[in-house]
């Protein structure tokens, strides 16, 4: 890729995954060229590249479009990311060689901005726990989990879990995340597993089901700081 799609690519990506682009948004190759400052070739090298990543569908003669996550691609994201996340959590126990100080100042780090939570906090927990859960894949593989794993969290659904959350669940994830690290800092690997598909399939369910007919553009927008305390 040229430096000029190279750059529609990352910007654009970044759009899409925060949600600022949401599913079923039209991407217009001029108006995207215009935004970015560029020529239509580069972005439509951007388009076709986001396509692979599977975050943009190409439709033969209306253009491009933001993915929609029907409830089955979830099902299907999250079945993915118990087989191969549960693995390097296993891996990552019985290697003993996991950074687990690093793992345990993420976990303080994310439990901080709990007590003055707001938009911007939300983002930077869903930052750290994309940080939290890579760091773990790093330690269960060396190159080939990792990327794998990239696809099936790199999405904006799974992004953005944190912002569905109660401070309940969001005090829940955290405890299974340290208890991970328990895991993780034991050796025991069965531990480690098993933490992690409870921790997923908590993610998973915390996400409900779509309603027919409806799309992430329908849905109801993440209830405040305020809202979710008084849960």
């Amino acid at each position: 890729m040229s430096q000029a799609a190279t750059r529609a690519y990352s910007d654009l990506r970044q759009e899409i995954l925060t949600g600022a682009r949401p599913a079923g948004t039209r991407l217009r190759e001029e108006e995207l060229a215009e935004t970015f400052g560029l020529s239509r070739t580069p972005v439509r090298e951007a388009l076709r590249r986001l396509e692979s990543d599977g975050l943009v569908r190409l439709v033969p003669h209306r253009g491009a479009e933001v993915v929609r996550f029907e409830d089955e691609d979830v099902d299907e994201l999250f079945d993915l990311r118990c087989l191969l996340e549960s693995h390097a959590a296993r891996r990552a126990a019985e290697r003993g060689d996991t950074d687990v100080a690093a793992l345990r100042e993420l976990c303080e780090r994310m439990e901080h901005l709990l007590h003055d939570l707001d938009d911007s906090g939300y983002e930077q927990i869903t930052r750290l726990n994309m940080e939290f859960h890579r760091a773990v894949h790093r330690a269960g593989g060396r190159r080939l989990l990792p990327d794998l794993l990239s696809r099936v969290i790199d999405v904006p659904l799974v992004r953005r879990t944190f912002h569905q959350y109660t401070a309940a669940q969001l005090d829940r994830s955290f405890a299974q995340h340290r208890e991970l690290v328990d895991a993780i800092a034991a050796g025991d690997g069965d531990w480690a597993h098993a933490v992690m598909q409870s921790h997923l399939r908590a993610a998973r369910a915390s996400l409900g089901r779509t309603p027919p007919g409806t799309s992430d553009a329908d849905s109801p927008a993440p209830r405040t700081p305020g809202e979710r305390q008084g849960q």
